[in-house]
């Protein structure tokens, strides 16, 4: 009688440990949910300021849920923060990069100075065989670059790999579009690397989440195509504005029916005050720049006249400001609702809200800026604004309301309640967030952009993903 063999025990890698360099907006949040999906998480910045606040479980900056999660993570001893880059390479198995990329001083250009810090300061230091991965958004070819820059440098010569995995974030949302997102995208150049990347994101993968492998080039391009994409239709509708305050048809009207067709549908074919924040604005004209670069400016030439478009709007409403109050903005009390550049954020990075202020400013009215977690920020970026603490107060005596920012809070705020603060009732609603009928049956006077004078409430088409989640997870 045979006997089988003895079954040979499974080998059982550890988990990969983790760095996370950057403790901005991107690198914090990935930081903290790597932590929550049970990863050893190093999180490093040069900011000791950013540092000692993420130890003390506070968050530098307004995102919903997250302070929750830092807490969880703390908590769970699997995340912590330094300054120190030695102890960062000794520790990390897959260091993720995920530093900003702002718009260069004195042209349209990534500016590649913090990237290209963080990836010599890890490969000088790195001594046993790693992954390094971007997350931030940069222009193509920019790992190609960094590929050979970090082997030449590195004691590890090609041993030490680089790959791209890009962030697709939305402010407002950006735990739950870490934990679940719609898909992943691995930019590797070997079986080595994506290995390393399906076992970090294996907590993700494993609920059937879409995952592209690409190569380096292509996973820098679909951040910066789905930002150009987005922002074109954000532009697209706004155009379409345009040519309704020319000849007096309904913005509202012409993107619901637009929404009902399946080919374009409704998601952010919202018109108003355009987009703005950290990546939209710099991401095209990077793009568009990169592109002239390479010498195919023409395939992306349109993201100019989207850039263009989006600008306008700022001017726009202004304008229509102007109007309400009789043709002047000297000595007109504005009360300007919003400075973030969208709600549920603290962000006013090329924040529309922010410069219609500012513009309003300069035509001498009397502006009373109120958001409701941006204040701070603002008042650093544009420290003439006067900036006060409620909404009660920033519409008190004032001529004419702006709702720049859809934050709830304005949203919900009573016709009535505000009417009788106000010195004349007349509302722009420069997010298209209000109901029309409403404001107007209450003796408002209500203007928005690409709207006639007497425009009905339309209900433009809304999507679930929209709307900031409650987490359990």
């Amino acid at each position: 009688m045979s006997t089988s063999s003895a079954a040979k025990p499974a080998i059982v890698h550890p988990a990969p440990r983790i760095t996370v360099i950057g403790t901005g907006y991107l690198g914090a949040t990935h930081a903290v949910c790597m932590a929550i999906m049970g990863f050893d998480v190093l999180g490093v910045d040069v900011d000791l300021r950013k540092i000692d606040l993420l130890r003390a479980g506070r968050v530098p900056f307004f995102e919903p849920g997250l302070p929750e999660k830092l807490e969880e993570a703390l908590a769970s001893g699997r995340l912590r923060f330094t300054t120190d880059f030695d102890e960062a390479a000794a520790f990390g198995d897959v260091h993720f990069v995920c530093v900003g990329t702002p718009q260069a001083a004195d042209s349209s250009a990534a500016d590649l100075t913090y990237v290209d810090a963080a990836f010599t300061a890890l490969a000088t230091r790195i001594d046993r065989k790693a992954l390094l991965v971007g997350k931030s958004t940069v222009p193509i070819g920019t790992a190609a670059r960094l590929t050979a820059m970090v082997q030449s440098i590195s004691p590890l010569g090609g041993e030490l790999e680089l790959a791209w995995n890009p962030e697709f974030l939305r402010e407002g949302f950006a735990v739950q579009d870490t934990l679940f997102p719609d898909r992943l995208v691995f930019g590797v150049s070997s079986p080595w690397a994506e290995q390393q990347l399906r076992r970090v994101f294996a907590p993700i993968l494993d609920r059937a989440t879409p995952v592209i492998v690409a190569d380096l080039a292509t996973s820098e391009l679909v951040k910066v195509a789905a930002n150009s994409f987005l922002a074109t239709k954000i532009s697209f509708i706004n155009a379409m504005a345009e040519i309704c305050e020319a000849t007096g048809a309904d913005v509202n009207h012409l993107a619901k029916a637009l929404s009902l067709d399946d080919r374009i549908g409704g998601r952010f074919l919202k018109p108003g005050l355009g987009f703005g924040g950290g990546c939209l604005p710099k991401d095209i004209r990077a793009f568009k720049y990169r592109a002239e670069e390479l010498g195919v400016g023409q395939a992306v030439g349109f993201l100019g006249e989207v850039d263009s478009i989006n600008n306008r709007r700022r001017v726009r409403t202004v304008d229509l400001i102007r109007e309400l109050t009789g043709g002047s903005l000297a000595g007109v009390r504005v009360a300007a609702l919003g400075a973030a550049f969208k709600p549920n954020s603290d962000d006013v990075r090329d924040a529309p809200a922010l410069d219609v202020a500012r513009l309003l400013y300069l035509e001498g009215a009397i502006v009373s800026v109120y958001d409701p977690e941006a204040n701070a920020n603002a008042h650093r970026a544009y420290p003439d604004l006067n900036y006060v603490g409620s909404l009660v107060e920033a519409v008190e005596q004032a001529d004419v309301v702006a709702l720049l920012t859809e934050w709830s809070e304005f949203r919900d705020a009573d016709p009535d309640a505000l009417g009788a603060l106000v010195s004349h009732r007349r509302i722009l609603d420069g997010r298209h967030a209000l109901n029309s009928d409403d404001y107007t049956s209450k003796g408002w006077q209500y203007r928005a952009l690409g709207r006639p004078a007497q425009a009905t409430t339309v209900e433009l088409a809304t999507d679930i993903r929209d709307e900031v989640p409650t987490l359990a997870v």
